[in-house]
């Protein structure tokens, strides 16, 4: 029988030093080709979406970041960081989490190449 071998085409991404983003806060971080994303920093772990709240257009980051949630800055609207999905009225869709990395004091996401 012949074997398919599956290739990984998922790649790192470094977003920030840790030490640029305090506890309990956020920070707006761009990539050229991408859409920007926010780094969350929550009882010392690390979790990053999509900036751009799915309801209204907001920057995520500037949102007010309580525990492993993030309430939109114009709405009220709050999402889950660890799943992306919209916990509060008026959101309702989610916004994409991406798999975070910490290593050697930076914070990376494990992204598709194919993304843009």
């Amino acid at each position: 029988m012949e074997r398919q071998s599956v290739t990984d085409s998922s790649v790192e991404l470094r977003l920030c030093r840790v030490d640029a983003v305090e506890e309990g806060e956020a920070l707006r971080v761009e990539i050229d080709g991408r859409p920007p994303l926010a780094v969350y920093h929550v009882d010392g772990e690390f979790f990053v979406s999509d900036d751009t709240c799915s309801h209204g257009e907001a920057s995520l980051a500037e949102g007010s970041v309580d525990g492993a949630e993030v309430e939109c800055p114009w709405h009220s609207g709050k999402f889950c960081l660890r799943t992306g999905n919209a916990v509060n009225f008026p959101a309702v869709t989610p916004i994409r989490v991406y798999p975070t990395i910490v290593r050697d004091g930076e914070v990376f996401i494990k992204s598709n190449q194919e993304q843009s």
